[in-house]
């Protein structure tokens, strides 16, 4: 078997998932769940979550991946017909693979259709925050007339999937991981800086009802009767955003797993990747935006809620919070901030650009792992097939109103879909026993035994709640043919792509129906 790449070093590949974790959805996202669920109501089921949910199947995914490796594999549908062949006859496997290979295709293709523009945005963001370009102006038309300039759209996005096509193009441990080696520490000390100046901040009005310590109280305080009132669509948020956080669900964790030896620790490295996220997610995050949303409430909320209150004005900042008020409120307050608000704005937006840049980059390379490993194609040549996909795929979000939240919600609800299809796959058909062995082999900790239990039952029972919310979700958005097609299209893609793969390797034995190859 052809030796396949593999990271130089053990903190390359930690750099590489925390990176592949780390993304818009811990600057953004989670401040946006946290300030939507009641503050300190939200982080009680979040770490609920986090525990019975994201830590088992981050182990599920990793002992995924470095199976798949181990047969030369880094794409999900061949290592689920792998590990589902321990309990099935080949051509039941199949089947198996073929979902996994269809739901992991879909999700790389188009999650990053837009996720990629937004991590344009950022980039775009950036420099108009060092060039002072939205001061003085009214910031939402500022934002509105760039996303209809799409040749600025364009061209900020094309600059962010150019450098991914040269870090992918160039390997796992030449180009990934050196990457990745230079990017997260650099994310890291923007994080910690925008932190502090926040901490240092006070209240920046002169009035202490409104500071960046009252920001704090809102996140930090546990709010029990909100959680009691709200509890079902709190923890559905709380789920759902660890999917979000941690990777889960996309087949790119078990990517970047499949370049592990097949004795290479993966309980510590998972446990690390988790941890290096929530400190990110959690303490970098958590302590941003939010804070200053607060800090400089009455800049940017209507004066007519300002004065119903705080509650109303911390619930106003929590229904306008998300991705329209990054590019839109935000910037207010860093003009509040004058000349040193060029400095934080562009720091903030380019946290956001490296943030998503590494998740992304992880995405790109798994397509490429795909044509390279499935269909022969030299990996430099992939990347550029990959960059025209992102292209076209991108096309509708641009051009087509509402596209990016039909699509969205898809990806909302397939990421749990998949997820579910992990344990069943990793777990019950490759038999409890051997996932306990597989994830204990070369490990550097002894994971608790609990855990075994967790993984198996109490894990799928928790993924009952972002599945059911986020279908729920799905049939009260009206999916248009844009993305019902895009949709279709890149599901049947990925089954036919997995068939052709899984065929060409183990066409014998699904024509005996018995394993033959077995390493």
């Amino acid at each position: 078997m052809e030796q396949r790449d593999r990271w130089a070093t053990k903190i390359g590949l930690i750099l590489a998932m925390a990176g592949n974790a780390i993304g818009l959805g811990n600057f953004v996202r989670f401040p946006t769940q946290v300030a939507g669920n009641g503050g300190g109501a939200f982080m009680v089921p979040y770490f609920a979550a986090l525990f019975l949910l994201g830590i088992p199947v981050m182990w599920v995914e990793w002992v995924q991946g470095r199976y798949g490796g181990k047969y030369g594999h880094g794409t999900l549908g061949p290592t689920f017909y792998l590990m589902a062949r321990e309990s099935l006859k080949p051509k039941s496997a199949l089947i198996f693979g073929l979902i996994g290979g269809a739901l992991a295709f879909a999700t790389t293709t188009l999650l990053n259709s837009y996720y990629l523009h937004l991590i344009g945005w950022s980039a775009a963001y950036s420099w108009f925050s060092i060039t002072g370009a939205y001061f003085g102006k009214n910031t939402a038309e500022f934002f509105g007339n760039y996303l209809t300039n799409h040749a600025q759209v364009f061209l900020f996005w094309g600059i962010t999937v150019v450098l991914l096509g040269i870090a992918v193009g160039q390997g796992v441990s030449k180009g990934i991981e050196r990457w990745v080696k230079v990017m997260m520490p650099l994310l890291y000390v923007f994080a910690i800086i925008l932190v502090i100046y926040v901490f240092a901040l006070g209240s920046p009005l002169g009035d202490p009802n409104w500071s960046t310590i009252k920001g704090f109280e809102f996140i930090w305080s546990p709010n029990w009767s909100y959680l009691r009132e709200h509890l079902y669509e709190v923890l559905l948020a709380a789920s759902g955003q660890i999917f979000f956080t941690l990777s889960l669900g996309m087949g790119i964790i078990q990517n970047y797993a499949s370049y592990l030896g097949p004795d290479d620790d993966v309980a510590l490295s998972g446990l690390a990747t988790v941890s290096l996220n929530e400190f990110a997610e959690v303490v970098l995050g958590g302590s941003i935006a939010v804070p200053l949303a607060v800090a400089y409430a009455p800049k940017i909320v209507p004066p007519e809620v300002l004065a119903q209150g705080s509650t109303e004005t911390l619930n106003w900042i929590a229904g306008e919070f998300g991705l329209g008020f990054s590019y839109t409120s935000l910037p207010n307050i860093f003009v509040e901030m004058g000349t040193a608000g060029r400095f934080f704005g562009a720091l903030w937006f380019l946290l956001l650009w490296f943030a998503g840049f590494t998740s992304a980059i992880a995405m790109y390379n798994y397509l490429t792992a795909l044509l390279e490993e499935d269909l022969n194609i030299k990996r430099s040549t992939g990347t550029w097939i990959v960059f025209a996909l992102y292209f076209i795929l991108g096309l509708p979000v641009v051009y087509i109103d509402g596209y990016l939240d039909q699509v969205d919600a898809w990806i909302s609800f397939q990421l749990a879909l998949l997820a579910l299809f992990d344990i069943i796959v990793a777990v019950w058909l490759f038999k409890p026993d051997n996932f306990w062995e597989e994830l204990h082999r070369g490990a550097y900790i002894r994971v608790p035994g609990f855990y075994k239990w967790i993984t198996m039952i109490v894990a799928p029972i928790f993924l009952i709640f972002p599945l059911a919310g986020t279908f729920t979700d799905l049939i009260g958005k009206t999916l248009g043919w844009p993305a019902r097609i895009a949709i279709l299209a890149m599901l049947l893609i990925g089954a036919v792509e997995t068939y052709y793969a899984i065929k060409k390797k183990y066409g014998e034995e699904l024509e005996k129906n018995e394993v033959i190859i077995k390493v």
